[in-house]
């Protein structure tokens, strides 16, 4: 989460928000960071009035970047070292035990008790309680992280697509109405890209009953920004 004078950026997990909190934090006087992948029930009280920008990306292409990126870490974190069965298990299983959490209570009490039971500073710093409320919902995990950290302000937030991140951060800080320097704009059109998982294109990983899964389960967060499975 940062804040600037005007507006608040969320950091939806694995969905661009390191390089556009690297932007803000370097080219924008003021810009403070309040707390990393904090929601935005979190937001100070004296923010709350601020417009709220975030990203987002392909909910398909999400599955397959967070099991790459845990897969190469040499200590997985905790939602994946149960899901995967402390790795033994594929992409394809992996990904449908994810999609299970909200209506297998063992699957999900099991990770509740392993994840910390308040927020820190690191990693998708999930606590168990804000995991709980996944049970019955229907959404696959991206989706509910997604409504976690975008829902329950005043105004509906100002979400652009990660697949265009220079494009999409530059047209939110427009609709900010945050001045942009030659600087910030040339950062954001020529950086790298930050923390990026090494796999091959997302579509290969797929089975069509695990697609056709997340198509239903994701389609909240497929149908509002146009998401199409291989696009």
């Amino acid at each position: 989460m940062i804040a600037t004078d005007s507006f608040v950026f969320l950091h939806l997990h694995k969905s661009g928000g390191s390089f556009a909190n690297d932007c803000i934090r370097q080219h924008l006087p003021g810009a403070r960071e309040l707390g990393y992948h904090l929601p935005r029930s979190l937001i100070p009280t004296e923010l709350a009035a601020l417009p709220v920008l975030g990203l987002v990306r392909n909910p398909w292409s999400y599955y397959v970047s967070w099991y790459s990126f845990q897969k190469q870490r040499p200590r997985p974190n905790a939602l994946f070292r149960v899901l995967s069965n402390e790795g033994q298990l594929d992409f394809d299983t992996t990904i449908h035990n994810m999609l299970d959490l909200g209506q297998d209570d063992v699957l999900l009490a099991r990770l509740v008790e392993l994840l910390p039971a308040q927020y820190g500073n690191g990693g998708l710093n999930l606590p168990g309680f804000a995991l709980k409320p996944i049970r019955s919902s229907g959404l696959g995990f991206y989706s509910f992280l997604y409504r976690y950290m975008y829902d329950g302000g005043p105004a509906a937030a100002h979400i652009g697509l990660m697949e265009d991140l220079p494009h999409s951060l530059l047209a939110l800080l427009a609709r900010a109405e945050q001045p942009v320097s030659t600087a910030l704009r040339a950062y954001a059109l020529g950086a790298p890209r930050r923390n990026p998982s090494e796999h091959a294109a997302y579509a290969s990983y797929y089975q069509p009953p695990l697609r056709d899964r997340i198509a239903s389960q994701d389609a909240a967060v497929i149908d509002a920004h146009g998401y199409r499975f291989g696009a």
